[in-house]
C-alpha cells in the first residue's frame, strides 16, 4: 500500500513509517514541524533502507493537501498530525480547536475528492473523560473529556463517524492510544519534545541526564495504590506495529471502528521511576507537587479487541520501555539536534 502519513516526523508518526516500511509499504509524509524534526525522517530511511517522499506543509492548508494528493495516489491515511499538551490545550483552547478541527476536515475533504476513503486515526484514552470503572472498553460511554486537546479527538471522532455513516464505502479504524513511551530499540529515533517536556517519560530522562533538577510527581493523593495516577504505558514500537495491523485491516473492510492500542496493565507514576532506576541504575530525583488541572487517578485499557480485529497486541514489557528510553536519551542528549 502507498500511505500517507500526517505528522509522520513526530514521536508516533516517525515510529511507524519504520513498521510500515519494514512491512513492505510505501510512505508519504507531511509535517509543518511546529513539534517535530526533519532529521527524525533521515533517521527513518537510515533504519530501514528505504527513501520516504517528505512534504513541508501544513495538512490545515488546503492547497497544499490538493497538490500532495495530485501527486499521488494514496491507498490509506494515517492522520497523526495535531497540537497535542494536555496542559497546554487548557491554556491555549482555541489553538487547539482550530489547528486539530481544522487539519481533520481539511484532510477529509482532500481524500473525498480524490476517492481515498481509508483512515486510521491517532486518536486518544482521553476520550473517554473521568471513567466510572477500569479497564476501559471501546463499548463504554464517554462521560466528557477534561480538557481541550480531548475534545479535540472526540470531535475528530464523530466527524470520521458521520463520514461513514453517509458514505458507506469510507473505512475508518480509530485507534484510543494510552500511554506511548519508550523509543526504537536502535536508539537512532525517539521521543524529542521542544522545551521542558510535557509527558512523565522525557522528563524523567532529562532528570536522569542531568538536564533537569528533578521530576515532579503531579499528585499522590489519588486513589491508586501508592496514590500517584495509573496510567496503560505502551511502548511506542508496539504501538506504530499496531497503525500497521489497522492499515491493513482497513483495506478489507468498511464503516467505523474503535480499537484501543493498550496494554492492559496500569502502572503508577512511582513504578515507572522505581522501574527506570532499576533497569538503568540511576536514580531520579522527584518532588511531590500539586495535581494539574484535567487528570484522572487511574486510566488503563481492555485491550482484547485489538487481538480479535487487528491480530495485535503489546509485546514489549516496561523493562523494555524504560531501557530504550534511556537509551535514545543518551545516544542523543540534544534530541535530533547535533
Amino acid at each position: 500500500m502507498k500511505i500517507l502519513t500526517t505528522g509522520g516526523a513526530g514521536f508516533i508518526g516517525s515510529h511507524t513509517c519504520v513498521e510500515l516500511l519494514n512491512a513492505g509499504h510505501e510512505v508519504v509524509v507531511v509535517d509543518n514541524f511546529v513539534n517535530s524534526q526533519k532529521e527524525a525522517v533521515h533517521r527513518v530511511e537510515e533504519l530501514t533502507g528505504k527513501t520516504v517522499q517528505l512534504y513541508e506543509a501544513d495538512v490545515c492548508d488546503p492547497d497544499a493537501m490538493e497538490q500532495i494528493f495530485s501527486e499521488h495516489t494514496f491507498d490509506a491515511v494515517i492522520h497523526f498530525a495535531g497540537l497535542k499538551a494536555v496542559g497546554e490545550s487548557v491554556a491555549q483552547p482555541m489553538r487547539y480547536y482550530r489547528n486539530n478541527l481544522d487539519s481533520a476536515l481539511t484532510l477529509c475533504e482532500t481524500m473525498a475528492r480524490h476517492g481515498c476513503k481509508r483512515i486510521v486515526f491517532s486518536s486518544s484514552a482521553t476520550v473517554y473523560g473521568v471513567p466510572d470503572e477500569v479497564p476501559l472498553r471501546e463499548d463504554m460511554f464517554c462521560k466528557g473529556c477534561t480538557n481541550p486537546y480531548g475534545w479535540t479527538k472526540y470531535m475528530i471522532e464523530k466527524i470520521l463517524m458521520g463520514i461513514c455513516d453517509a458514505d458507506p464505502e469510507w473505512s475508518v479504524v480509530l485507534l484510543r492510544y494510552f500511554n506511548p513511551i519508550g523509543a526504537h530499540e536502535s536508539g537512532r529515533i525517539g521521543e524529542n519534545p521542544n522545551g521542558i517536556p510535557n509527558n512523565l517519560m522525557p522528563f524523567i530522562t532529562k532528570v536522569a541526564a542531568g538536564q533537569l533538577d528533578h521530576l515532579n510527581i503531579f499528585g499522590n493523593d489519588y486513589n491508586t495504590p501508592d496514590g500517584t495516577g495509573v496510567r496503560d504505558y505502551i511502548h511506542v514500537v508496539d504501538l506504530a506495529r499496531g497503525h500497521v495491523n489497522a492499515c491493513e485491516y482497513a483495506q478489507q473492510h468498511s464503516g467505523c471502528e474503535i480499537i484501543n492500542l493498550g496494554t492492559g496493565v496500569g502502572y503508577s507514576v512511582l513504578d515507572i521511576v522505581h522501574a527506570f532506576e532499576k533497569v538503568n541504575g540511576i536514580k531520579v530525583p522527584y518532588v511531590i507537587a500539586p495535581r494539574r488541572p484535567g487528570d484522572i487517578a487511574e486510566c488503563y485499557s481492555d485491550p482484547r479487541k485489538a487481538e480479535q480485529l487487528l491480530g495485535w497486541k503489546a509485546e514489549k514489557n516496561l523493562d523494555d520501555m524504560c531501557r530504550d528510553s534511556w537509551r535514545w536519551q543518551k545516544n542523543n542528549p540534544n534530541g535530533y539536534q547535533a
